[in-house]
């Protein structure tokens, strides 16, 4: 067994920087080849979970990509596919390929690889700043009304190991809304202060880190699976529950007199993130996202996430596609047919 599951003896944490920073540092692999990283730090894993929890494999993939690209160039989408679960005690190795260099927009390609095998894969493009003129067209969806971020509770109090970000469930369920209509809410931010030196790619990073957490779940807990409920989710010291455990991950209590679907394996298949407001935004403070899911079925589930300022502005929109497959009926013992 290694003496670390990282290619480099991992340094101390940094107490300049915020622990979100401390989690998602890379480092340059120079001496194995150009535009290569790999994780500083040992990656979380979900208790009971088949790998690393995505949101660092997404955030450490971006955190690769800007450190190839232009200071005047912002990512602006980047679409994922999860493909092995990563295996916690193994390095990976971040292999950026500089696609395109155009005048207004730059393409990254990077894969995540443990051991040569690609376990996760995505395609991002940044945009030149000021690229789209004066003169623009604009809109964007307006925040729902919620309790104030005073007013809810907080996950992280008591919790005995505080993670990277902090989440407060906003307690909301409608039960005469259709599935398609309903909607989950929690407040959001990243522990403590975001350096200065970190720059604007360290919110970035940070955000894409958190919009993976509660995610595809959102499907189980609209339809009350065993294990979740609509109103909010049971917390592990600040970092995201698995969604990928293959097991029921909550610990709410059960209504035992009606029998719930159990769910048996729920993976995310693909993420796909749209940032609007990649320089005007700050991941350490309050943010609110909502999730709502348009449609399950075949195994899979759809859900589509808004992520909105404190002040209400549309910082991100983000879509993710999960497996999710309940536990079967086993067939009567008794019966021959």
């Amino acid at each position: 067994m290694r003496e670390y599951p990282t290619l480099i003896k991992p340094p101390t944490a940094d107490d300049a920087r915020s622990p979100i920073e401390n989690v998602l540092d890379i480092t340059p692999l120079i001496d194995i080849g150009p535009d290569i990283f790999t994780n500083t730090r040992a990656l979380w894993h979900p208790p009971g979970a088949r790998g690393l929890y995505g949101g660092a494999i997404i955030a450490q993939c971006l955190s690769s990509a800007q450190n190839t690209v232009s200071e005047n160039f912002t990512i602006h989408s980047m679409h994922c596919y999860f493909i092995l679960p990563g295996n916690p005690e193994i390095p990976i190795l971040y292999h950026v390929e500089r696609v395109r260099e155009g005048k207004s927009f730059a393409t990254r390609s990077v894969q995540a690889q443990q051991r040569g095998k690609c376990i996760f894969n995505t395609i991002l493009s940044f945009v030149r700043d000021g690229s789209g003129g004066q003169k623009q067209l604009r809109h964007g969806v307006k925040m729902p009304e919620v309790d104030s971020i005073e007013d809810v509770e907080d996950e992280m109090e008591g919790a005995r190991n505080m993670g990277p970000f902090q989440s407060r469930r906003v307690k909301y369920s409608d039960n005469s809304l259709e599935l398609h209509e309903k909607s989950l809410r929690r407040w959001i931010r990243a522990q403590g202060r975001i350096s200065s030196k970190g720059g604007h790619q360290a919110h970035l990073s940070a955000l894409a880190y958190m919009t993976d957490s509660f995610f595809i779940g959102t499907v189980a807990r609209i339809h009350e699976v065993a294990g979740f409920v609509p109103s909010g989710e049971p917390t592990n010291g600040g970092y995201p529950l698995a969604e990928g455990s293959g097991r029921n991950v909550g610990h709410e209590r059960i209504n035992l007199t009606v029998r719930k679907p159990e769910m048996g394996m729920m993976v995310s298949l693909d993420h796909t993130i749209y940032f609007h407001s990649p320089r005007n935004f700050r991941a350490d403070e309050w943010m609110l996202s909502e999730t709502k899911s348009p449609w399950a079925g075949c195994g899979r589930g759809l859900v589509l996430q808004n992520i909105f300022s404190r002040d209400g502005k549309l910082i991100a929109s983000c879509i993710q596609e999960g497996l999710l497959r309940l536990k079967q009926d086993e067939p009567d013992a008794q019966s021959k047919l």
